[in-house]
């Protein structure tokens, strides 16, 4: 609840209109920015002063084109208005963040605000794109015909900022009356009561004149050359991942290398030394290692967002969606889903129709999440016989995000077919926002956040299970020196024996399955797991990181007969069932509860794994009746 000490106030506005850089700039929060609608989908809190030292709670709500809707963000921010967020209680003031440049749809929601009778404050943002189009703004005249105080501002640069602080007067009052209602509806009075502002203080060029986005998105979003464009932009972004990521990871490989021979110059040869050396450092580092080109991702990704082309592919999109019975609000938690699920399945929350929420959220662990990757990153170079060419290895991993789309879609298609027709239209409302300069401090802040996220990861739970394979496959202890006839009698051994029969039809072995089977809580693990399932050792190139040094034992590994155990048919089963299985616990727990049921997280788990492994398995055994 709100109380004399600190007020609250709630950020209000439509999707894309730099609510949450506004947030940030007030707050000095990083919250997640997006130039695209559907980021904000629950609600964020910061403080801040105002510059005569009041202290302030603020409330990024979700973004929303009306409060009149039945989508969980609208739900979200009309009981935050209303004060029916027991957490929140009654707000103090609101502040409706509009963009200066598309005035005749945004202030719809800000009249809807000011009719709640909270106190508002109108933030003008965005108000150098609109004077480069030629609009001519006044907001001394919105002001008078608003009856509330309108402060222009470029939140993205911090402008108007301590200006809009200063607008929070104490006490602010009340919205003036709506001069907007009458007999006629609601809707059509705000629409022309925004019309009648607009052209009072919001002048458009007599003339249209294409802006530079215009003439921008007559290519981008060219009915063919929009496509081939998004391939383009996708494949550069996957080929920069394998040629620019090499120095770095060299870095790391070599401080890898560095800390273990620390370790082993400064201890006794004995069970310690090898759990630093192999099960930390060896199992930690054998992930860790492809965090550079994981921070490349993340950095295209960025730019990509904040110079406003991810609206565009979402209304690319929208048209093929439309065929598996996804309407393109879909696109936007499924783009996030590619980098993590968690957040992507929260962002259905923008979805009007329960039934393509729900399906929506089923095949959302479908989109290749960041998680993968390392798995990816090992597997294609294997897959490709050892070939370290960008452009080969950034065709297969297009390929493997494609191929994981396009299933998705056929699996979306299948099931709303089973849970029947909407019981009203969807109408897909997507702003196409004006190209703009990238936010670096947010893309940078973004990276910082991602990378330290993969490394606390790494640090607890892919340390953690690490240390517990390493345990297994070192006890109990034998006689023998031979590493095979030690990892045969440990723990670890019997258990990959118990496994083989079940995992040998998909062309694994039982530690291969061992390793499929400890990734199921968290995926980076399986490349920590083939680190010491496989005793992987020194090898003669004394220049050889731990990606090589693996690579270079998998490739040596055999069967009973003699054949390559890791043949490209063996690789191409393992990418299949990463493609597919839901590996990844949380994902599970958040599904339960944005579906409300476990029944849907279960299903959702059975299905996938079966997929994942009977793709695996006709991949394998067809390969194998072919001769590959």
């Amino acid at each position: 609840m709100s109380g004399p000490e600190m007020e609250t106030v709630v950020l209000a506005g439509n999707p894309n209109v730099g609510k949450t850089t506004l947030f940030n700039a007030l707050t000095g929060s990083s919250a997640k920015v997006g130039n695209f609608a559907g980021v904000t989908v629950d609600l964020k809190l910061g403080e801040t002063f105002t510059p005569h030292g009041r202290k302030l709670r603020v409330v990024d709500l979700p973004g929303c084109l009306s409060l009149d809707g039945q989508a969980p963000d609208q739900q979200i921010t009309r009981r935050a208005i209303h004060g029916k967020i027991d957490e929140l209680g009654a707000p103090d003031l609101a502040i409706c963040v509009l963009d200066a440049s598309n005035l005749e749809r945004h202030l719809i929601l800000a009249l809807e605000v000011i009719e709640s009778g909270l106190p508002v404050v109108v933030a003008l943002n965005m108000v150098d794109v609109a004077e480069s189009a030629g609009i001519r703004l006044d907001p001394v005249v919105m002001s008078e015909e608003l009856g509330v105080p309108v402060v222009p501002i470029q939140a993205d640069k911090s402008k108007g900022i301590v200006e809009l602080k200063q607008s929070i007067r104490h006490p602010l009052p009340p919205a003036a009356d709506a001069t907007w209602a009458d007999s006629k509806r609601p809707i059509e009075a705000r629409q022309e009561f925004a019309l009648r502002l607009c052209r009072l203080a919001a002048r458009r060029p007599d003339v249209h004149q294409s802006t530079r986005s215009d003439r921008i998105d007559a290519q981008l979003l060219h009915p063919v050359l929009g496509w081939v464009y998004l391939v383009v932009i996708m494949f550069a972004v996957f080929w920069s991942i394998f040629s620019f990521a090499a120095v770095p990871m060299g870095w790391v490989e070599a401080a890898q290398g560095w800390l273990e021979g620390i370790v082993e110059n400064s201890m006794a040869e004995g069970d310690l030394r090898d759990l630093i050396v192999s099960g930390i450092i060896g199992g930690v580092g054998s992930v860790v290692i492809f965090l550079p080109q994981i921070l490349i991702l993340f950095f295209f990704i960025g730019l990509l967002e904040s110079s406003g082309y991810m609206a565009r592919a979402a209304f690319l999109m929208d048209g093929l969606m439309s065929k598996v019975g996804l309407s393109g609000k879909a696109f936007l938690p499924l783009l996030s889903s590619y980098a993590c699920a968690i957040p992507g399945i929260m962002a259905t929350r923008s979805i009007d129709s329960a039934k393509e929420r729900l399906t929506t959220i089923f095949v959302a662990p479908w989109m290749s999440c960041t998680a993968r990757l390392p798995v990816y990153f090992l597997l294609i170079p294997m897959l490709l016989g050892g070939s370290e060419g960008g452009f080969t290895q950034a065709l297969v991993l297009l390929a493997i995000y494609v191929f994981g789309t396009l299933s998705a879609f056929l699996v979306a298609r299948i099931l709303r077919g089973k849970l029947g027709p909407d019981e009203q239209p969807r109408h897909f409302t997507l702003e196409l926002p004006p190209y703009r300069q990238p936010q670096w401090g947010y893309v940078f802040r973004h990276l910082v956040s991602r990378g330290w996220s993969f490394l606390r990861k790494a640090g607890t739970v892919i340390m953690g299970i690490s240390i517990v394979l390493w345990a297994l496959s070192t006890y109990p202890k034998t006689e023998s020196e031979d590493p095979a006839e030690q990892l045969e009698a440990s723990a670890m051994g019997r258990i990959s024996a118990v496994i083989e029969p079940v995992v040998r039809p998909l062309g694994f072995d039982g530690r291969t399955g061992t390793a499929v089977l400890t990734s199921f809580a968290a995926r980076e693990v399986f490349n920590a797991s083939m680190f010491q399932l496989f005793e992987v050792e020194e090898i003669e190139d004394d220049e050889a990181g731990s990606r090589d040094r693996l690579r270079a034992t998998l490739a040596a590994e055999t069967w009973e007969d003699g054949s390559r155990m890791f043949r490209p048919l063996t690789v191409l089963s393992l990418l299949i069932f990463y493609i597919y299985a839901l590996q990844c616990l949380p994902t599970s727990a958040v599904t339960a509860r944005e579906a409300g049921s476990w029944k849907w997280a279960a299903g959702q788990f059975v299905f996938m794994t079966a997929v994942a492994a009977i793709g695996s398995l006709l991949v394998y055994q067809i390969g194998s009746a072919l001769g590959f």
